[in-house]
């Protein structure tokens, strides 16, 4: 038996699941027997959801052609295809609720049976566990009525024991001290297995339920205090939804979340999610995180908590934009398994597999999409492990958008990439970031990927290294790995919102002080503003840029022109000391990276004046030449 210490949580947990409770009869996850009547009057009330319904039940008609799924390993992993056997039984199992059509529930219980006959759900990488317990769990309590009594014990004795029992062997349970999506998304599909076998196995199901209630808030204090994820907003799609997913069973089911929806931060990473979507509806992707972002349905929890409509705006415009339906099918790769050659990489995200939960939450709580309003706030700022702040002119497709990175390169996922910003205007991304490497690629080489101390080799991984971020390299050396960068001051003054913060520890043993500013002036253009403080020693700086700029022409000894798509950006340096203009390709020189198929670095390099404490300015100015732009005066003196 596991003996693991949870450590301190951060907020009350009042209660604990009896053994001796009773629950509801089957169906009891989420949605309970008889509910999907009111459900269904909703849904044919609203043309949105009663498009997205149609589309559910049209992808399960294509569902009951197309052969099981197998137990096909990638790597370490089986994790595409417990995600995909996920999206096929809850869809499934969902439309055989809503439509009576047993077709569906038959074509759930042949998934269900063929993955019970799995040799095992690859316990040693316990996400594809978790995600496989959760698939069976939903199917055998969403279609119970209809299943025989030989495949109802199958089933369950498949949950029991090649998921919760393997949850109790330490070496696959390391995820209960986790900080990070592994706490989440392990204890949400132990916690499904739990409730759905709860009345055959009353002692271990209660007793996954009161650890995971006791282990996930670990995970959870990562949302204080604003509700920014550390991981970026494609993991936080994953950790947040399994977390969503556990509150929503243990509200259902016991009338309370055991004070889990107290952990401070959570109710408003809501938002945090829709800021990090940008006007051309793509993803800040720092760290480890790409851009591509599609249709949420974990979204509609959070709206039917805060009934907020502004959560909605971009859901809105992301379902709309999807006019194939790719929300029903797993367009977006699992985690870990992402590998396309370009850079839109298809980023950790639950959509399809989750994609009931948009009816249950969006359409039951009474969300519309019809015309949800805009958020209120141009300028978006999340403290945490990963500090980040977004600032936009509008929210129309053609604004201009800022975002700034900082925080820490010991948060899981992060990359070297403190002091990183990105900048869209006009539907171009003058600034952006590769984003998430092929995780599979990287194993199969050997390349050990998860140290994040000084000097791992995590960062030599070409996406992963400070000089492939828009960020400060001095001498050539990299950022700190263990060192933190806060958000130090933010807000408006003078038509310009503004970001601060002091990099120095990011580069401590290379110059004594490093600042970083970055504003968005006039609701339009970027002013990237650094301060340094120099010693005795020689100095070189680095500023670089990721750009998916198809040309650039130097106009001059301070001035870029960046064109794409008949669009034009001038980059315009101010600086008290020359600099040395550059573009540069973006081919790595490890055999094990992914090729990079486009995008160029534009920068410069300078030598800073000794001893002394000088700033240099980068404007960022979208569609104009301003031969003399407005002053911006950053720090204060």
């Amino acid at each position: 038996m596991l003996a693991c210490c949870w450590g301190c949580v951060m907020f009350a947990q009042p209660q604990q699941v009896s053994p001796s409770t009773t629950l509801p009869r089957h169906p009891r996850l989420l949605l309970l027997k008889g509910e999907e009547k009111a459900l269904m009057k909703k849904i044919k009330r609203d043309a949105y959801w009663s498009g997205l319904q149609e589309g559910i039940v049209s992808e399960c008609d294509k569902l009951l052609q197309v052969p099981t799924n197998e137990r096909v390993k990638v790597g370490m992993r089986i994790l595409s295809i417990s995600r995909d056997n996920l999206r096929r039984i809850f869809l499934l199992s969902y439309a055989y609720r809503t439509t009576g059509n047993k077709q569906y529930a038959q074509r759930a219980e042949q998934e269900m049976l063929a993955a019970a006959q799995f040799s095992d759900w690859n316990p040693s990488h316990f996400l594809d566990t978790s995600e496989m317990t959760m698939a069976l769990s939903i199917g055998y309590d969403w279609c119970y009525d209809t299943l025989p009594e030989t495949s109802r014990k199958e089933i369950r004795t498949a949950i029991v024991e090649k998921g919760l029992k393997e949850s109790l062997v330490e070496a696959n349970a390391w995820f209960l001290n986790a900080d990070h999506n592994w706490n989440q998304v392990c204890n949400g599909g132990m916690t499904y297995g739990a409730l759905a076998v709860f009345e055959h196995h009353p002692d271990l199901s209660a007793q996954l339920i009161n650890r995971a209630i006791h282990s996930v808030p670990l995970a959870m204090k990562a949302y204080a205090p604003d509700g920014a994820y550390p991981e970026g907003p494609g993991y936080w799609s994953y950790g947040t939804s399994y977390n969503v997913m556990l509150i929503a069973a243990l509200e259902k089911l016991f009338g309370n979340s055991f004070g889990l929806l107290d952990a401070p931060g959570f109710l408003h990473t809501g938002m945090y999610a829709q800021m990090m979507i940008t006007p051309s509806l793509r993803q800040f992707c720092y760290s480890d995180n790409g851009t591509v972002v599609g249709f949420n349905p974990i979204v509609f929890w959070f709206y039917s908590k805060t009934h907020d409509a502004a959560l909605l705006y971009n859901q809105k415009r992301l379902f709309e934009r999807d006019a194939s339906a790719d929300y029903v099918s797993n367009w977006l790769l699992p985690p870990n398994l992402l590998f396309t050659a370009d850079n839109e990489r298809r980023q950790t995200q639950q959509g399809a597999s989750l994609l009931p939960m948009a009816m249950i939450f969006g359409a039951g709580s009474g969300a519309s999409l019809a015309n949800p309003p805009q958020p209120q706030s141009l300028m978006w700022t999340g403290r945490g492990q990963s500090p980040v702040a977004v600032m936009r002119s509008r929210w129309q497709a053609d604004a201009s958008f800022l975002g700034f990175k900082m925080g820490t390169a010991k948060a899981n996922h992060s990359h070297l990439d403190v002091g990183s910003f990105i900048f869209e205007a006009d539907g171009v991304r003058w600034a952006y970031d590769f984003g998430i490497e092929d995780y599979n690629r990287l194993e199969v080489a050997g390349v050990s990927l998860w140290g994040h101390g000084d000097g791992a080799q995590r960062w030599d991984v070409f996406r992963h290294r400070t000089q492939s971020h828009n960020t400060l390299t001095i001498n050539d050396k990299p950022q700190s790995a263990v060192a933190m960068a806060n958000l130090d001051d933010f807000g408006e003054r003078n038509g310009a919102m503004y970001v601060m913060s002091d990099l120095s520890a990011m580069y401590n043993d290379q110059m004594p002080g490093v600042k970083r500013a970055v504003s968005l002036v006039d609701k339009r253009y970027a002013v990237i503003q650094d301060q340094f403080t120099t010693n005795g020693q020689f100095t070189k700086v680095t500023w670089n840029m990721l750009t998916e700029a198809e040309r650039i022409t130097f106009t001059s000894d301070t001035t870029a022109l960046l064109e794409k798509d008949g669009k034009k950006l001038y980059l315009k340096v101010e600086a008290p000391f020359p600099v040395r203009f550059y573009t540069r390709g973006v081919t790595p020189a490890n055999t094990y990276d992914s090729p990079n198929k486009s995008g160029q670095f534009v920068g410069f390099e300078a030598d800073l004046t000794l001893n002394a404490t000088q700033q240099m300015t980068v404007y960022l100015m979208p569609g104009e030449d301003v031969a003399q732009p407005q002053k911006t005066y950053l720090f204060k003196n």
